[in-house]
């Protein structure tokens, strides 16, 4: 499965201890993320991630593109939702896109944890079908 990560800047240390958590089903999977994020989680895991430009700079717009291709099959994205940024409307077109195309997205860790163990188990293998 193609799975997406995102984390805004108070939710990356999150993100890193989240995949160190789940390492053993992430590293089964091809990881997307923006550049920032996907480089504190190489550091931090040792996965391998295909890192895209930063968020701000058009990472969000680079990982947006490919779920419009319906080529990821779940978005992680911890956000900071008491954090506005100045880039809000690029975090709702990420979201809406998920929606549009009916890819599983988790926005905190109980939903990203609950993601991950679905995949695990199987329960997204429809996602194969559907694209």
């Amino acid at each position: 499965m193609n799975i997406g990560l995102i984390a805004h800047d108070s939710k990356k240390t999150l993100m890193q201890n989240f995949c160190i958590a789940y390492r053993g089903i992430l590293s089964k999977h091809n990881l997307y993320a923006t550049g920032t994020t996907g480089r504190l989680i190489e550091e931090v895991t040792n996965l391998s991630v295909h890192k895209y430009l930063a968020g701000h700079l058009g990472g969000k717009q680079q990982l947006g593109a490919q779920i419009a291709q319906n080529d990821i099959d779940a978005l992680i994205f911890l956000r900071d939702p008491t954090d506005a940024k100045p880039h809000e409307p690029d975090v709702n077109d990420v979201i809406k896109l998920c929606d549009m195309h009916n890819i599983p997205m988790a926005s905190n860790l109980a939903t990203a944890e609950l993601i991950v163990l679905a995949i695990d188990r199987g329960d997204l293998d429809w996602r194969e079908m559907y694209r």
